[in-house]
């Protein structure tokens, strides 16, 4: 076991947990925050993935079941770091490896069109 110091929602948390311990185990289980996922159990759907960019997506009302939002933010916030001025088709392109079954793609889509317009003001 390890103390370490994790910064998570703006709050720092003190805890004693095996350094090994994968990242979402930590936040799921040490600080009850259920939004990632264990999906694929190999870090390549995205469901595990942790970064907030919620605001668009909240006035676009993207998310739906949720299942898939962690790898969408994860994807794209990695789209606009690159491209800040993305296109319909380069959000689609970034997006393409996300599995998501709800069919909220196109309030996805405004929303990461929104927060880019976020970013440039």
């Amino acid at each position: 076991m390890a103390q370490i110091s994790l910064k998570v929602n703006g709050k720092t948390h003190a805890l004693n947990v095996d350094p090994s311990t994968p990242l979402l185990y930590v936040l799921r289980d040490n600080l009850e925050l259920h939004g990632p996922r264990f999906g694929c159990g190999l870090a390549q759907c995205g469901a595990c993935s942790v970064l907030p960019l919620q605001a668009a997506f909240i006035q676009e009302q993207a998310a739906q079941c949720g299942f898939c939002m962690n790898g969408i933010l994860i994807n794209s916030k990695a789209l606009l770091d690159k491209n800040p001025n993305p296109t319909e088709d380069d959000i689609k392109r970034a997006l393409d490896p996300i599995l998501c079954r709800c069919g909220s793609h196109l309030r996805v889509i405004r929303a990461v069109q929104r927060a880019a317009q976020a970013l440039k003001a």
